[in-house]
């Protein structure tokens, strides 16, 4: 695989959606959590969608279960939990693993892309991956960086 819009993601119905669709779009890819300490940041996800996507970012959230068990087990409990808490509108998917050999392909290309501090493997939910708008990988955010520190970045790849 040579590109993330050689990928498939699910759907939190398990319907395919291709990442081609997102080409030409800067993404901000999240693995997400609904009961985790730092579950505040969909407000700033959802602030930067608001204030972006009509600019052409797209912010992917892909709920995990991996770290000490923090989402729902029901899909549709977790997208009814951020909607309500945190009006999120911007696409949400299928539960992923994002490390081990269940690792949803899209996070093994992602950690392939941009390896962590000490290793590739993502350490806790709400790590962010930055991706331009020709498909490269360009960021790895740890999971306390909040989604406010990340808009000038977003911004310059905006234009």
């Amino acid at each position: 695989m040579s590109s993330i819009y050689d990928l498939t993601v699910k759907k939190p119905n398990n319907e395919p959606k291709s990442l081609k669709d997102y080409e030409g779009k800067v993404l901000l890819i999240v693995n997400t959590a609904s009961k985790c300490g730092l579950t505040p940041q969909f407000k700033g996800l959802q602030e930067l969608y608001n204030k972006y996507q009509e600019k052409g970012l797209e912010i992917l959230g892909f709920p995990c279960d991996q770290f000490m068990n923090q989402e729902f087990d029901d899909i549709e409990k977790t997208t009814e939990f951020c909607q309500l808490n945190y009006g999120v509108t911007f696409p949400m998917f299928a539960k992923v693993n994002v490390n081990g050999d269940s690792a949803d392909p899209l996070f093994a290309f992602l950690k392939k892309e941009k390896k962590g501090l000490l290793a590739s493997n993502i350490k806790w939910n709400f790590t962010k991956f930055l991706v331009d708008r020709e498909g490269n990988v360009l960021e790895r955010y740890a999971p306390t960086v909040e989604p406010s520190k990340i808009e000038e970045d977003i911004e310059k790849l905006l234009g």
